[in-house]
């Protein structure tokens, strides 16, 4: 690949928030993960695992999405709070049918957040709760004063409130969180943004549940509702971005493979896939820019990620999965794409944090590793709240196919923040090397520290016995050639660049 970067023609914000996470009430992310409880013998603070928190904090995790996910539409957050011996235990109906006792539940949930460092996003229940019910949440966990959740929230423990920004108003609405019909969930939307009300200084950013891949019709319906084409006068401010997911999985949905034992073909097939999600992103701003062309409303994939057949030996509901390098590129890949669309694009989660899908972290009893996509995590942070710096492709990198897609094998983009530019670059291709090549202009530049991740397998992963099998390494393959940047990307590889600026 051959493009052109000007670095004196800034693009738009990179927001920290692509890279958020996700930590659902499903398997052992929650329970077992995060939360061991105050008795463990783990380190923990609060029952929360101080050691997964550390490692996380390496990644500066700008937020974490809670409680779901499916289970956020049967979860009432009254039955998480107050004394845990008082708290009454639940179902987990979507996840396995295991019960669960509540005993992490909104104040735990703060509290991790708080250690993290990280800024709350909550999932209200619209599928099975009720309007009240998500107005007094956002009471409860943000109104200072006198007043019945404010009380109550004192009563509790906590004297003064959070700030808690983002809401989602639903989740999946369209299937678990209620098989609603888009016309139905866009009046509902509605009614609960108007129902979670701004308290004191606390703002929200309150995210509409959208759709399911490409439904365009749900996300017009959606803007249909606040707006009208040609974006005059504006939408109305009654939520501030609408949401969809996007699973990447092979060979099919109804047949996904297994995360370490996969052929060429279907290694071929994934990023094919993966590669899909600059053509939903692009699908879906389309559609807003119709009914908002200032980007005042934001589009948030609050849910992205591999999925693939839980481990062998493991609950099936539980959707435990290995992290292979190959997930590490569809990461990385998915980091690109989501910086090309940094002006429409303001919050990302992947699906999850700790031993769910695609996972940072990995545990078993007192061990944890830190899996592949945990590296292109930390490698990429230097991209939160950068400033973009388009590509202008001169010359596309090889094409590939898998059954009947094509797909680009190079993948690259870069960005500017206080005199530092990130370049990260990602070679699909399962065996040939590639060169990326840069023209740098507008100003004089340096070489810094170029880090690889990559290994000798693209099914190769990290295992408790061998956890860093998978691991950012220093990197020689990147060069100056006059004004031009060159990085020589070994095949299925992902490569940091860091250059500096000179005044």
């Amino acid at each position: 690949m051959t493009a052109v970067v000007n670095l004196d023609v800034p693009g738009p914000t990179i927001s920290r928030h692509l890279y958020g996470h996700f930590a659902e009430h499903l398997g052992r992310c929650i329970y077992d993960g995060f939360y061991v409880g105050e008795d463990s013998a783990l380190s923990n603070i609060g029952g929360i695992r101080t050691d997964l928190v550390q490692a996380l904090r390496a990644l500066d995790i700008p937020n974490l999405r809670w409680p779901g996910g499916c289970f956020a539409d049967e979860y009432h957050w009254r039955d998480g709070i107050g004394p845990k011996e008082s708290r009454p235990s639940m179902v987990n109906t979507h996840w396995g049918n295991v019960v669960e006792n509540n005993h992490f539940g909104t104040h735990e949930f703060m509290q991790l957040c708080e250690m993290l460092g990280a800024e709350p996003y909550i999932s209200g229940n619209v599928g099975s709760g009720t309007v009240q019910e998500m107005s007094e949440w956002v009471e409860y966990l943000t109104r200072s004063g006198d007043s019945p959740m404010s009380r109550l929230r004192k009563e509790n423990g906590r004297e003064q409130p959070w700030k808690v920004k983002f809401w989602g108003i639903g989740n999946e609405t369209w299937g678990c969180g209620g098989n609603m019909r888009a016309e139905y969930f866009a009046d509902l939307a509605r009614q609960y943004a108007t129902y979670c009300k701004n308290h004191d200084d606390n703002v929200l950013y309150r995210v509409a549940s959208g759709a399911r891949d490409d439904d365009y019709s749900w996300t017009e319906t959606l803007m249909k509702s606040i707006g009208s084409l040609g974006g005059s006068p504006g939408p109305r401010d009654l939520y501030q971005a609408t949401s969809f997911h996007y699973y990447t999985s092979a060979p099919t949905w109804e047949n996904k493979g297994r995360a370490t034992s996969f052929t060429d073909e279907e290694y071929d097939l994934t990023m094919a896939k993966a590669w899909r999600i600059d053509e939903i992103i692009t699908g879906h701003s389309r559609v807003m820019d119709c009914y908002d062309p200032q980007a005042r409303i934001g589009l948030v994939c609050d849910e992205w990620g591999t999925w693939w057949k839980a481990e062998k030996n493991t609950n099936p509901r539980f959707l435990f999965q290995q992290n292979t390098l190959r997930d590490a590129l569809v990461a990385s890949l998915h980091f690109d794409i989501f910086h090309r669309h940094a002006r429409r694009l303001t919050m990302a989660n992947i699906a999850q944090t700790v031993n769910v899908l695609q996972a940072m972290i990995l545990t078993e009893g007192d061990r944890f590793l830190l899996t592949p996509t945990y590296h292109v995590f930390e490698m990429n942070k230097g991209h939160q709240d950068a400033t973009l710096l388009p590509l202008h492709v001169i010359q596309d990198s090889a094409r590939r196919e898998a059954d009947g897609l094509e797909f680009d094998a190079v993948s690259a983009s870069a960005s500017v923040k206080d005199g530092r530019v990130l370049v990260s670059a990602t070679n699909l291709d399962l065996h040939d090397d590639a060169r990326l090549r840069l023209d740098l202009r507008g100003g004089p530049w340096t070489l810094g520290e170029a880090r690889i991740l990559t290994a000798p397998a693209v099914r190769s992963h990290n295992t408790f016995d061998d956890p860093s099998a998978v691991s950012p390494q220093k990197f020689d393959g990147a060069d100056r050639d006059g004004d031009a940047l060159v990085v020589d990307v070994p095949a299925h590889s992902f490569v940091t660049v860091q250059l500096g600026l000179q005044p």
